[in-house]
């Protein structure tokens, strides 16, 4: 299976595609979206959303796993990235593909069994489970990565309990 894990933001949205083939991982691709904070927003959510698809049709992948927007102290910054992650959730369903949304607590619980880890602390977990020799970097990139592994867990993990 090829997930598609995406980590929104206006000026840097990261993206990760991961293969999994039952509890080996490995990483197809991955990258970010960078937008010029000076341009007007609607260029800006338009880049987001071209990148996006020629990413969807590059990876081609069987799902796509999106950070849900869970709570951010600057109410600006919420919007934008909710503007961002909307124009993201139309390249998906435009693209045909299920998604799948998990919010910052599930995916440091999937990946550390903390909900309170640190970033560093899920960067570490990325590159181990990964198999990688450097942790990626920008940090979105291995947000975006940790989420599709969230959702390989979540989906791999939860059929072997359910088989028992």
């Amino acid at each position: 299976m090829k997930i598609l894990g995406i980590d929104p933001g206006t000026a840097i949205t990261g993206w990760g595609a991961i293969e999994a083939q039952s509890s080996k991982l490995k990483v197809q691709s991955c990258g970010v979206i960078i937008t010029p904070a000076k341009q007007n927003q609607s260029v800006r959510l338009a880049h987001i959303f071209s990148e996006l698809n020629l990413i969807i049709k590059k990876t081609k992948p069987d799902v796509v796993a999106v950070e849900r927007l869970f709570f951010i102290n600057n109410a600006k910054t919420a919007m934008t990235v909710g503007e961002a992650r909307g124009v993201i959730l139309l390249a998906i369903e435009k693209a045909n593909l299920p998604l799948y949304e998990y919010t910052p607590l599930q995916v440091k619980q999937a990946l550390t069994g903390y909900g309170k880890a640190e970033k560093k602390q899920i960067q570490l977990m990325v590159k181990q489970i990964l198999r990688l020799k450097e942790t990626p970097k920008p940090d979105d990139m291995a947000d975006a990565l940790a989420i599709a592994i969230c959702h390989h867990f979540q989906n791999y993990l939860g059929s072997i309990i359910k088989k028992k």
